[in-house]
């Protein structure tokens, strides 16, 4: 077996799109990934201003006072 990072991009989508088809069918297959939406906008830019003057230690605090667990 092809370890997963010998693969092309191409191959992995080619493999993944049968792994859905054979469990979801096409309908569900394409049902399926219409789910995932690529978003909008800048991430990188976004992030800059959303973390600006904070530390990496500052956001672990913050992860772990809105965490559930």
């Amino acid at each position: 077996m092809t370890k997963l990072n010998e693969r092309t991009p191409a191959e992995i989508r080619r493999i993944g799109w049968e792994a859905l088809r054979e469990k979801l069918g096409p309908a569900g297959s394409l049902r399926f990934i219409l789910e995932y939406d690529r978003g909008e906008g800048n991430y990188t830019e976004l992030r800059k201003k959303l973390f600006k003057d904070k530390t990496v230690r500052d956001i672990i605090q913050d992860m772990k006072k809105d965490s559930i667990i």
